[in-house]
């Protein structure tokens, strides 16, 4: 379990994140068009798993274009935006907003991404949403980069994760 912070005040996650050098646990989570995307539709790419509470959130959001930007110039190299939110919302946004390089996956059916990758929020006002994390795996699914953000207000360090591409 992991120790975190909303607005300074203490909660937890359901566990620890996947270690580097592990295998990324497969998933089955929903696309915007409503169909399952899993790990191995994405086989022979480097992915970025940018996760978090909820794409109506400003950081969150901020999260999103960041990476979309980041996503246009890296090479077999896919940005996965997770969060529990419906695949409709998270459709809205990037379409608002413009966003073609990420691919947005909701876990809102059962949360079992949450709670199979140690991420889930489980105390707290924002209890059963996930935590904001970014894990990067390789062409072969192997983790190579992990991070579980401390205070949820606050940005991922974009760059550390981007310089293990």
């Amino acid at each position: 379990m992991a120790s975190i912070t909303l607005g300074g005040n203490p909660i937890h996650t359901s566990g620890e994140l996947p270690t580097v050098g592990s295998q990324l646990a497969d998933f089955k989570l929903v696309q915007n068009d409503l169909s399952i995307a899993t790990l191995s539709t994405f086989a022979g790419k480097k992915l970025v798993l940018n996760i978090f509470p909820s794409i109506d959130t400003g950081t969150c959001a901020t999260s999103v274009r960041k990476f979309n930007e980041s996503a246009s110039t890296l090479d077999n190299t896919t940005v996965l935006c997770i969060s529990r939110d419906l695949p409709f919302a998270q459709k809205r946004f990037c379409g608002a907003e413009g966003l073609e390089n990420v691919i947005n996956l909701s876990d809102f059916q059962e949360g079992a991404f949450g709670k199979n990758n140690g991420l889930e929020i489980i105390d707290g006002p924002l209890a059963g949403l996930h935590s904001r994390v970014i894990i990067v795996v390789d062409e072969n699914g192997t983790v190579t980069h992990t991070e579980q953000v401390g205070e949820i207000a606050n940005e991922p360090n974009y760059e550390a994760a981007l310089a293990v591409l």
